[in-house]
């Protein structure tokens, strides 16, 4: 229905046009590749169409009959040539010859801008071509723009790319996460969006690293909004049922040459998270992951208890204090210094259900729970930055980071269970109540340096330190006690079992490489690199008793005290060639492994050498389309939460023990990636495919008895094996419309030992999406999608399919009407489970061109939903959710604008 919408309104716009289409080439007859091309109306002064060549010269535009054009043809190092167009009725074809001239720049009069330009590796899109009037702030533009997608999760990418840095006039955006920035920068401050392909931070690697893969993102602002003060504040209020609802938004930017200030705040109950748990583990502040090429893979495992996660920022109840400021300082030219400071509070209440399926080794079900949890959570979140770059010359730069995080969480549920056994015989129930607290923190700190001695010489030093501090409790108080301890007292109205855990790390990576250029196309490089790691590990479980005493259950088993280090000398050597379209950079390293466990009285070493290789290969097909093949063989080492012998509770029914005599595993990765975009007609395609094999992995020798878990990890036998992939497709048609296809997919196989029996698992995940919209000026816009969702567990799958459509339309000037309509069908393949549900958002703006004050009110869920599903899969078990969300709000709001 919606493309015989999409033809028909497209033959009453374009019934009355005609195609100019040709060849731009140079004065020795090559065709020219990302050539811009514009037409600008003579009576109305607007572009109404805009082309760029394709690999063969060619430029298309769409007309309207009996107009005159002024058309600008331009590339990079030509003189900009003007054709004066006059339409009739039939379409026009010629060949366009750009010439040389030095004084090219001089007195040339720019009538109007192109909407997307190529300057090297630097796509410019003009903000102002996309906009229709109803964009509020940078993700509302960028959803608009040819190649570039906006999650929900606030990620950006263009060209099937991530962003993985935001820059706004140049200084970064909160670095490390591109959320902050394109869910508050305001729209109308936006004149350009600069998308630099092939980025890297320090110029004097730049052509030495392969960096096809990094993809950054400039923000310019409008001339009025420097060296100004702007943004807005906005307050509202509303209802929600019988409970009162509120928010409260300022945002305040400024930006000079000198300094730059952004101020960032979010208070409300009505569901909105600026900043989530998840982003808070997930943000990195800027650090990359400076050993990646070194072969090893040494990761910190995360202490976090498993506090539950919200999902697609909805629950039953939501209430969120958020403030971050973020700033940029060159108090001389060679000196620039940054930082950033995110703080936020949140209390959340989450009703769920959940049925679990603990699987036999041949997949079947033998015992299931259903759980009814009513949860209240408190999240404190911190997070400090400072940073600063010194280049007193172009041949030496030096940089300096920290990053502090710190929080506070505090987890109170209080749930029923229901257990049965074989063919849903009822076992028994019981009410659960567990606490979980943590308090941790981090400092990681970088040091880097780089050297340009000379054109063949190239000297770089990087040295970063984490220290991180890790204190979570639990406590559960069960009616049933699911372990019996030496020494654990019987016989107790309620089992109140309590564990502490105290984790620190202390872990440095350094690095020193030397890039020698044996030709203006290839160089060698040797790394000398170092990983040093210090754990300690503390544990104890006790038991407080009915009359309110302490008893310690200080049975060996029940007790952890861990020393754990790790030392990781290694040299490397890589040799990067370029011949024709090809690029070439095959390494090895060659490692020393020392490690050291001391616990229960004795102290366990290990030493051994080991020889890693790698290979990047990277095919140029054109300029804009490349085939990408990496090959990595890795030595993967698991922390000191591994090796602990003692217990540790991972939940009130499943207990975990370490063991001193796990091995490294090995791990091959192949990746083949394919990306083409083609600016001719914004086509863009990519896709990925990667492979992995990881040999003698560290996995979980289980126990169970009913749904109650012990266990130990473990070296496999068995090699875990996973494929994972996606491919798009997307494009523009006729500048008003863009369409997509996306196909991604996962496979793993997992081998684990339950009941001293191999057990392997296979999963497979399924994920179709397809959407088209469009993009007028002056009528309503829609979009349109379709998502399909397949988890296939084992035995079980679960499908969720997801049609949704969007509607906004700017109109008289001033008011703004946007819509959003998501309706989900979720069941599994027995039809046990089946709900179907669906979200609908809507609000109308009123503001006046150029008008400081705007009037908003809006509704959310305003079908009044009450519940949402998930699922999931472990390697032992299935899951699937039913959990409250909030109901139907509807808020009146005013914002000033600055």
């Amino acid at each position: 229905m919606f493309l015989l919408l999409l033809l028909f309104v497209t033959s009453i716009t374009f019934s009355q046009n005609i195609t100019f289409q040709g060849i731009v080439k140079d004065t020795t007859n090559a065709p020219l590749e990302m050539a811009n091309v514009m037409a600008v109306n003579q009576v109305t002064k607007a572009v109404d169409s805009y082309s760029i060549t394709n690999d063969k010269g060619k430029f298309q535009l769409s007309l309207k009959v009996n107009a005159t054009y002024n058309v600008k043809f331009s590339y990079l190092g030509l003189k900009t040539k003007n054709l004066v167009i006059a339409t009739k009725s039939e379409d026009i074809s010629q060949t366009i010859t750009l010439n040389s001239d030095a004084t090219e720049l001089a007195g040339v009069e720019i009538v109007r801008e192109m909407p997307v330009s190529i300057k090297g590796d630097t796509i410019i899109y003009n903000a102002d071509s996309f906009k229709t009037g109803t964009e509020r702030k940078l993700e509302d533009v960028l959803k608009k723009l040819p190649g570039v997608t906006v999650n929900k999760d606030g990620e950006v990418e263009v060209e099937g790319k991530k962003v993985s840095k935001l820059m706004v006039e140049g200084k970064d955006f909160f670095d490390g996460d591109t959320k902050l920035g394109v869910k508050n920068i305001p729209a109308d401050a936006i004149d350009k969006v600069q998308v630099l392909r092939n980025y890297n931070e320090v110029g004097a690697l730049k052509g030495l690293e392969n960096n096809e893969d990094n993809v950054a993102m400039n923000i310019k602002l409008k001339s009025g909004k420097k060296n100004f003060w702007f943004g807005d504040m906005t307050a509202g209020i509303g209802v929600g049922h019988t409970e009162s609802r509120y928010e409260v938004n300022p945002k305040l930017f400024y930006y000079s040459p000198k300094y730059s200030v952004n101020v960032l705040g979010n208070f409300n109950n009505i569901g909105e998270l600026p900043f989530t748990v998840q982003d808070y583990f997930k943000f990195k502040g800027g650090f990359k992951n400076m050993m990646k090429k070194g072969g090893t893979n040494f990761n910190i495992s995360s202490n976090d208890l498993g506090i539950s996660l919200l999902r697609n920022n909805r629950a039953k109840e939501i209430e969120t204090k958020f403030g971050a400021t973020n700033f940029s300082y060159n108090p001389i030219k060679t000196l620039s210094i940054s930082g950033f400071v995110i703080l936020s509070a949140t209390e959340t209440d989450l009703e769920t259900k959940n049925q679990t399926n603990y699987l036999n080794t041949d997949g079947t079900t033998k015992s299931s729970e259903n759980r009814n949890e009513v949860t209240h959570q408190k999240s404190n979140l911190g997070l400090y930055k400072l940073s600063g770059t010194y280049k007193p010359n172009t041949k030496l730069q030096i940089d300096y980071d920290a990053l502090a995080k710190q929080s506070k969480q505090d987890e109170n549920n209080n749930s029923s269970q229901d257990v049965f056994g074989p063919n849903s015989m009822f076992v028994n129930s019981q009410d659960i109540i567990t606490n979980k607290k943590q308090n941790p923190f981090s400092l990681n700190q970088n040091f880097n340096a780089y050297y340009t001695k000379n054109d063949k010489n190239v000297f770089a030093l990087e040295v970063q330190n984490l220290y991180q501090n890790e204190n979570p409790f639990y406590n559960a108080n069960l009616e049933s006690q699911p372990f019996l301890f030496s020494g654990y007292v019987l016989g107790e109205a309620r089992n109140d079992i309590n564990q502490n855990r105290f984790i620190k790390t202390n872990k440095t990576d350094s690095k020193f490489d030397y890039y020698y250029m044996l030709t203006p196309k290839s160089n060698i490089n040797v790394t000398l690199g170092n990983t040093n790691s210090y754990q300690s590990f503390n544990s104890n479980i006790f038991q407080i008793l009915d009359n309110g005493t302490t008893n310690n259950i200080n049975s060996v088993e029940n007790i952890n005290d861990v020393i754990y280090s790790f030392n990781d000398m290694f040299l490397g050597l890589h040799y990067k060639f370029l011949t024709g379209k090809f690029t070439f950079n095959p390494g090895f390293s060659v490692h020393k492994y020392n490690t050291s466990d001391a616990q229960l009285g004795t102290n366990l070493k290990n030493n051994f050498y080991r020889v890693l290789p790698d290979v990047y290969a990277l095919y140029q097909i054109k300029k804009s389309e490349t085939l990408t093949y990496n090959y990595g063989l890795t030595t993967d080492f698991t922390d000191v939460n591994k090796f602990a012998a003692g217990n540790v509770f991972s939940s009130y029914n499943s207990l975990f023990k370490g063991n001193r005599d796990l091995e490294n595993a090995l791990s091959h990765t192949h990746t083949l990636r394919f990306f083409k975009y083609n600016m001719f007609n914004f086509e863009n395609i990519f896709a990925n495919i990667s492979y992995s094999r990881k040999v003698n992995p560290v996995k979980n020798s289980s126990t169970f008895l009913g749904i109650n878990q012990v266990s130990t990890a473990i070296n496999s036998n068995f090699a875990d094996e996973s494929i994972n992939g996606a491919a798009n497709y997307g494009r523009s048609f006729l500048r008003y419309y863009k369409a997509s296809l996306t196909l991604a997919g996962s496979w793993s196989k997992f081998n684990n030992i339950q009941n001293n029996l191999t057990q392997t698992n296979e999963s497979l995940t399924q994920n179709y999406t397809i959407k088209a919209s469009t993009n007028f000026k002056n009528l309503p816009n829609i979009e349109l999608g379709y998502n399909y969702l397949i988890n296939d567990y084992q035995n079980t799958k679960f499908y969720t399919k997801t049609p949704s459509i969007k509607l906004d339309y700017y109109f008289l000037d001033a008011f703004s009407f946007v819509s959003e309509y998501e309706f989900y069908n979720y069941t599994n393949n027995t039809k046990t489970v089946k709900n179907e549900y669906d979200f609908l958002t809507a609000s109308l703006i009123y503001q006046k061109k150029g008008g400081k004050m705007e009037y908003k009110i809006s509704g959310t869920n305003l079908l009044n939903t009450t519940s949402l599903n998930d699922d999931s899969f472990s390697q032992f078990s299935t899951r699937t959710s039913q959990y409250k969300v909030q109901p139907r709000y509807l808020i009146f709001s005013l914002k000033y604008d600055l």
